[in-house]
């Protein structure tokens, strides 16, 4: 979509945005704060997670795109730790790309993010970013198939709830059409889809890693992220578990420093 087209989706989303239908919620201790819907898609743990994730690329300059990136929280947590990257938004519905605007400028981030609004289904020839042109590509995709659930009446819930005739599959395929040769593609999901996810990842992407993430130790892993490198045919790789709360049920020393200090995962 042309900026003037989101400049109309903005214009008339205005009246959303003042209403008691947004809340403004604090990411990263609050070096980020995000208007996001009060009902439906709403970011959190998942999405400063998948964002902490993103490597430094050596400290050279990146573009990342976060596909499917409701209102920015994982953009904005990106651009926010990565000084030298610049990058690109990408979502579909009107609604939450107006908001994403808005949470670029109010955390003063214009000149290293953007949004456009766009869906991923449509075909390659379309989808109007250039192939093979983003050093890492990132998601946090609906977790469901809509065929396979039953969707909320909330528009905006049922499409952060499952994926509108699609599948993981169709999400890794146009991620790998965006990732440069050498660049690196990761998706944060449920962990009893991991199956499902490393059939996707691996006809397009090799040298996979799997980070599990626990919600307490000796528990079963709730969430993946998964990862991988465009061109590689390096081995696959189970990483140590991240788990996220200790004894007292407070977040562990490391996992708190990603959440509220703007830690990066290979730090911690």
């Amino acid at each position: 979509m042309d900026s003037a087209g989101l400049e109309e989706d903005c214009a008339l989303s205005g009246d959303y945005l003042t209403s008691s239908k947004v809340t403004d919620d604090a990411f990263l201790g609050g070096e980020i704060m995000a208007l996001q819907p009060r009902s439906g898609y709403r970011a959190g743990l998942d999405a400063v997670l998948l964002a902490a994730s993103v490597s430094n690329g050596e400290g050279q300059p990146q573009r990342i795109l976060d596909l499917g990136a409701g209102v920015g929280v994982v953009g904005l947590c990106v651009a926010r730790r990565l000084l030298r990257v610049h990058v690109m938004l990408l979502e579909r519905e009107p609604v939450l790309t107006a908001l994403a605007v808005e949470n670029i400028k109010r955390n003063d981030l214009s000149d290293r993010v953007e949004v456009q609004r766009d869906d991923l289904r449509a075909p390659a020839e379309i989808l109007g970013l250039e192939a093979n042109s983003f050093d890492q590509v990132c998601a946090n995709p609906p977790f469901y198939s809509e065929d396979a659930c039953r969707l909320p009446q909330d528009p905006l819930r049922a499409a952060a709830h499952a994926m509108a005739g699609g599948s993981l599959d169709q999400w890794l395929r146009v991620m790998a059409r965006l990732t440069r040769a050498g660049g690196v593609a990761r998706i944060i999901y449920r962990a009893d889809a991991l199956g499902e996810l490393l059939a996707a990842f691996g006809r397009r992407f090799g040298g996979l890693s799997v980070l599990p993430i626990h919600s307490r130790d000796g528990e079963a892993a709730l969430r993946v992220i998964v990862s991988g490198k465009k061109g590689s045919r390096g081995p696959m790789r189970i990483l140590p578990g991240l788990v996220l709360h200790g004894p007292e049920k407070s977040f562990r020393p490391d996992v708190h420093r990603i959440l509220r200090e703007s830690c990066a995962l290979e730090e911690t």
